[in-house]
């Protein structure tokens, strides 16, 4: 082991005469160096030399040394300070008294006494502070007992991670007091034993045993708990357990207590491996006293990809099952599924009560892809609102063939085929009576399609002329009316796709742009075939916007080849930034011209179909102002009524991360034809802004008095007078903890509605509390453009920035 002493002392000059002690050294050059390793690797750790520094030094070379005043001992990433300190060569020991300082990786404790083996790190420390470099992690300890370099032992100790001043009254926001805490290095966790959670001075939670993070690194253990009341379930208690299995496999375990209810258990567990990947989402619930029985439910999503020389193979599953029609009610979320998305209308039930099982087995290679679906519906059905169940798949098989570089260079060439059984379950009552039968329609559709286009391109523009050929032919199990047991047809579809492109310089409000002019037209073509009396398999009316204006069908699926004989005429212009080539504004009209009547429908009744002249005018446009403003609205007007049918018009502004606000209008206008078209026009307003900046000092730091944000989305019904949806909260950012409040109010139909209170408190670096369910879950899932506080995480400091 290679020494360097130095020993502090003072020198009177004997004479005038200059010598080589009053020349003055040369400045250092510090130079990068790949030798600055964060981690030092113990091969190379057992070779690094020690370095001692003392006012006055003593002792046996080789055997001890004995250092005083300003004493300091240096080994790799380990540094050791005191007023005295004693070191035995022999056994690596080191004996330190008064004002003792140890840094080890920029992790940092002081106290009164230590004994210590420096390289195998084991000893003890009395009266110690200390704190960590990641987490920023602080607190007392009566002793600290160091195992080895990568395990510790602290007794009586407090732990927080709130900023520590100077003054001498100083107490932390909130800390946890234990009897005990272990810290492991390797794994990055903390346990408590033996304490208690304290909030502003007051004990909150009674921690027998908890383990908190010391790095970003997963850890298995007990996640924060939650506590709810509810007028149906009782008090609820939640216990999560996160268990680490791999780093490419985890699982979540979450126990539930409802006092009027019973007990139940859900579990997560997700894997990651090279060629698949899934996860499984799980409820059960023994003697649920709600509805005296058992409960249940399950989500696996898996998909497997594998590459073969002969291919690549794809197996993918989604399977979604509940024990009874009454889950979607009883419980908060449905497996593997959120409830519902925040919508601009009143929130349906329908998409919560039914249920995809869905498996699929793929092959593709080069142009060609097969795949064959089996998938299976179930619906959760309400007497007072029955849902006519989904054709399951039983199965389907699809060839498809797409190129883009055929035989003959400029052809695409679209080829699909597939042949589908579809059956629908019955619905009955409880007693057994049937009030829906869908048998009469289950049968086997076999379905063609090819699509050949000829792109020119040309200079500024484009012509595509296109041809479609649809056959379709179904064989029925029941002879119903004059349909018969089979119908089949062929159906050609011609169009033809054109457009220019212009293109100039301009400038706006002193800024460059370039400009385009982009006119379009678009003419199709498919002749009348009767399809009324076929069966809707997979088949509904496509929306009308930017994107089906210029397409050959307006309805979706298979089963409904629309009578479309139109020209859709439009304009489109851009202002686009030269230097990086986003589009900075955007304005379109299109409107379509009918030369005949359309007479295919959903049904024979069915009145929403298109007639003869001009549709709907369609404009819309969008504005980025600057990195803060945006715009976008879109309007639908009828000529004929000379009302404006739909429209919408948005924007958001965001100067700051967490500093947005959005609103919306929404209109739609009532077609007495389709009832599930009542009509609505709505305004919405979301928001996340701080109200007050807190304060620093002359360097930004916090120096106390936290910031208050409020957050929240509120959607009203200009035609019901009333709110639909609303959530508002407020949210309080100290220095180590986050609370939030929120207030929760959703629309489950068009009569029913949930309130809530949410409430959390955050213990930044430790855990969270939460009453009731996930307030931050909700804000992000509801409220456009918010961000969790403190999401944008400072990097990890280095152990060189606290190397002292």
């Amino acid at each position: 082991m290679a020494w360097a002493a130095t020993a502090a002392w003072s020198v009177q000059a004997q004479s005038a005469a200059p010598s080589l002690w009053d020349t003055a050294l040369p400045a250092p050059q510090l130079k990068s160096s790949s030798q600055l390793q964060e981690l030092i690797p113990a091969a190379t750790r057992e070779q690094l030399p020690s370095y001692i520094k003392a006012e006055q030094i003593s002792g046996q070379a080789d055997i001890n040394a004995v250092l005083e005043g300003g004493a300091e001992l240096r080994r790799g990433d380990t540094v050791i300070r005191a007023d005295r300190v004693e070191y035995t060569l022999a056994d690596d020991t080191v004996n330190a008294e008064g004002n003792v300082h140890i840094n080890r990786g920029g992790n940092v404790y002081q106290g009164a006494a230590l004994k210590l083996q420096v390289d195998a790190f084991q000893g003890d420390f009395t009266n110690a502070t200390y704190q960590f470099l990641e987490t920023q992690g602080h607190g007392d300890a009566e002793r600290v007992e160091f195992i080895d370099r990568d395990n510790s032992v602290i007794y009586k100790a407090t732990y927080t991670t709130c900023l520590r001043d100077d003054s001498a009254s100083w107490e932390p926001d909130w800390m946890i007091r234990a009897n005990r805490i272990t810290l492991d290095r390797v794994e990055d966790v903390g346990v408590a034993y033996g304490g208690a959670l304290e909030f502003k001075g007051v004990p909150i939670l009674p921690v027998p045993a908890i383990s908190f993070p010391l790095s970003d690194k997963r850890k298995s253990g007990l996640l924060p708990p939650t506590i709810g009341i509810d007028s149906v379930s009782g008090v609820e208690y939640s216990q999560p357990y996160y268990w680490n299995i791999a780093p490419n496999r985890d699982a979540t375990l979450t126990p539930t207590l409802m006092s009027k209810r019973g007990i139940s258990l859900g579990t997560e567990f997700r894997y990651l491996e090279p060629t698949y990947s899934g996860v499984l989402d799980t409820l059960y619930m023994p003697n649920d006293k709600l509805r005296d029985r058992d409960r249940w439910g399950y989500s696996w999503k898996h998909a497997t990809s594998l590459s073969s020389p002969v291919g690549r193979f794809g197996i993918n599953w989604n399977l979604n099952r509940v024990s009874d029609d009454n889950y979607w009610r009883d419980f908060n979320r449905i497996p593997g599924r959120e409830n519902s998305a925040y919508s601009s209308t009143v929130t349906s039930d329908t998409s919560l009560r039914q249920l995809s099982n869905d498996a699929r087995v793929s092959w593709s290679q080069g142009n060609h892809r097969i795949s064959l679906l089996a998938q299976k519906w179930q619906v959760l059905q309400d007497l007072d609102a029955i849902i006519a169940p989904p054709f399951n798949r039983m199965p389907q098989l699809q060839w498809r063939y797409d190129t883009t570089s055929w035989a003959m260079e400029g052809w695409d060439v679209d080829m699909m085929a597939d042949t589908t059984r579809f059956e629908a379950d019955s619905v009955r009552l409880r007693n057994g009576a049937l009030i829906y039968s869908a048998n009469r329609n289950n049968g086997q559709r076999s379905y063609a399609r090819t699509k050949v286009s000829r792109p020119f391109l040309l200079p500024g523009g484009f012509i595509t002329p296109k041809v479609q050929l649809h056959a379709s032919t179904y064989q029925f199990d029941e002879n119903v009316g004059t349909r018969g047991s089979s119908k089949s047809f062929v159906i050609p579809t011609f169009s033809l796709d054109s457009g220019l492109t212009y293109e100039r310089e301009t400038t706006v409000l002193g800024n460059a742009y370039t400009q385009t002019l982009e006119p379009r037209a678009f003419y199709t073509y498919t002749p009348f075939k009767d399809q009324n009396m076929l069966p809707l398999y997979d088949t509904g009316l496509a929306d009308f916007n930017f994107g089906s204006i210029y397409s050959e069908n307006s309805y979706t699926g298979r089963d409904r080849i629309a009578d479309n004989h139109m020209l859709t005429l439009g304009v489109t212009t851009r202002y686009i930034h030269p230097e990086n080539g986003a589009e900075v504004a955007r304005l379109g009209i299109a409107q379509r011209l009918h030369f005949d009547d359309q007479r295919v429908g959903l049904s024979a009744q069915d009145r929403n179909r298109s007639e003869k002249g001009w549709s709907d005018l369609l404009i819309g446009g969008g504005i980025s102002w600057n990195k803060r403003w945006s715009t976008d609205a879109l309007v639908q007007y009828n000529r004929d009524i000379q009302r404006t049918t739909r429209s919408s018009i948005s924007g958001r502004y965001t100067p700051a991360p967490y500093k947005t606000l959005s609103a919306a209008y929404r209109y739609q206008r009532e077609n007495s034809v389709l009832a599930s078209n009542p009509g609505s026009e709505q305004v919405d307003f979301g928001w996340q802004w701080p109200l007050n900046q807190g304060r620093k000092n002359a360097f930004g730091e916090a120096t106390g008095g936290g910031r208050w944000y409020s957050v929240g989305r509120l959607n009203y019904s200009m035609q019901d007078k009333k709110l639909v949806d609303a959530i508002v909260g407020f949210e309080y950012d100290s220095c180590c903890w986050i609370g939030r409040v929120v207030v929760e109010r959703l629309q489950n139909s068009r009569t029913d509605s949930n309130t809530r209170l949410l409430f959390q408190l955050e213990f930044v670096g430790f855990s969270r509390l939460s009453l009731g369910a996930d307030p931050m879950r909700e804000l992000k899932e509801y409220v456009p453009g918010y961000r969790a506080l403190r999401e944008d995480k400072a990097p990890t400091p280095s152990r060189f920035s606290n190397y002292d």
